[in-house]
């Protein structure tokens, strides 16, 4: 059931917030996460993966973050929590899935991407990367054209999932973002508020699972308006 929180309550901002700084963070930390997916390698663990994610992050003066660095390999990206602690040390392996996930600081703004790769050619792993985009798209876009509240939008990205095969993970359910730190204005979820979601305060995240538990997707990013998409997507 969602809270019934008034848009001020959750949608404040800091001294600090701009939104042309939010707009460039957004492209630094995507430039971020590309750059830390691109040295994920078959045979990496995942504590050398997140080892790896951190040195990068901290040589783009990202090193500061408002939540951990995540990445998860294999069965781990099935999990519920992203914060729960690996119980194996497991590598990638040559057909796999990994994500990652992160959301930096740099001078007062926060920044937060999370996507998932596949590696190799298995059908299944290609899928549900596909479809968590897919997904994160349908419900961004319900959003932009009819105005819904944020626990009417997870209402239907748990239909859209389900159409496609997999499970929704109802643990990641969107957030605040805005100047640091974000949780002083509200700690809660996009989907336990009746609110409809501004523009440029929001993250959309969307993280699907394969309903045997195998494997799972992730895929999050702020929530803009065409207009500034157009100018701002990557």
């Amino acid at each position: 059931m969602a809270d019934h929180f008034p848009a001020a309550a959750v949608e404040g901002v800091g001294a600090d917030y701009s939104l042309e700084a939010m707009l460039q963070m957004r492209v630094l930390t995507w430039q971020a996460l590309h750059a830390i997916a691109g040295q994920v390698e078959v045979g990496m663990s995942e504590t050398a993966a997140k080892a790896m994610a951190r040195r990068t992050l901290a040589e783009r003066g990202m090193g500061r973050g408002w939540h951990p660095v995540i990445v998860r390999l294999g069965p781990n990206t099935a999990r519920a929590d992203f914060l729960e602690r690996s119980e194996t040390e497991i590598v990638l392996q040559p057909e796999d899935v990994y994500f990652v996930d992160i959301g930096p600081i740099y001078g007062a703004v926060e920044g937060d991407a999370g996507m998932t790769f596949a590696v190799g050619e298995d059908p299944e792993h290609r899928r549900i990367c596909e479809d968590v985009r897919a997904v994160w798209n349908e419900v961004r876009d319900i959003w932009h054209g009819q105005h819904l509240s944020g626990s009417a939008l997870y209402r239907h990205a748990e239909q859209a999932s389900a159409a496609r095969g997999w499970k929704l993970n109802p643990d990641l359910a969107g957030h605040r973002l805005s100047d640091f730190p974000h949780k002083a204005h509200y700690r809660g979820t996009m989907a336990a508020v009746d609110v409809v979601p501004s523009p440029d305060l929001w993250v959309l995240e969307i993280a699907i699972v394969d309903p045997r538990g195998r494997f799972g997707a992730f895929y999050e990013d702020m929530l803009l308006e065409d207009q500034t998409l157009a100018v701002r997507g990557l």
